[in-house]
């Protein structure tokens, strides 16, 4: 196989891959893998689970290459975000996420450190659906707010809405940790 296409943007590589290219379509995995994974791994905290929820999802972009319609979709990263957050919330909802596997440091400022996030992940994921989906677009994804907005369905002003909810929620739930 040829090194890919990387003069090629996703919308030239989504037209290749409506005509069964598998280049184009191995082109498109490699070029946005890692930015789903991160945004998988953080609903699913288990490295496996979230290989499984972005693998499931590029299937289902190769099995369906006509569910990419850019007449109707933005970008092609916006479109495919909900497809990931979609696969993601459908998993949550049949199987809990597994907690992290502890992790082992000598130094105690890293275990409290540690524990500090394993706090917050476990805050975050108390949160409403949406507001929880709000954080990870635009804070661990670094998704534009607008971009956000579009992946989720909701003007901007819902989005900004959700993210001051969940900050402030947040902040309370923290103090009492603290």
């Amino acid at each position: 196989m040829a090194a890919g296409w990387p003069d090629k943007d996703d919308q030239e590589l989504l037209a290749l891959i409506q005509d069964g290219s598998h280049q184009a379509f191995a082109e498109l995995v490699q070029r946005h893998t890692e930015r789903f994974y991160r945004l998988a791994y953080r609903y699913a905290q288990n490295r496996e689970t979230a290989e499984d929820l972005v693998q499931d999802a590029f299937v289902r972009l190769w099995e369906n290459p006509a569910s990419w319609r850019p007449d109707r979709n933005s970008k092609f990263t916006t479109w495919f975000y909900r497809i990931v957050v979609n696969l993601c919330l459908d998993w949550q909802k049949k199987k809990r996420p597994m907690p992290l596997a502890d992790e082992r440091e000598s130094a105690d400022e890293a275990m409290i450190r540690i524990q500090e996030q394993r706090l917050l992940e476990k805050e975050i994921a108390a949160l409403p659906e949406r507001q929880r989906t709000a954080l990870n677009l635009c804070f661990d994804e670094g998704l534009s707010n607008q971009e956000a907005a579009e992946t989720m369905g909701v003007n901007l002003k819902a989005l900004q809405s959700l993210i001051m909810r969940a900050k402030t929620t947040l902040r309370e739930r923290m103090k009492a940790y603290l």
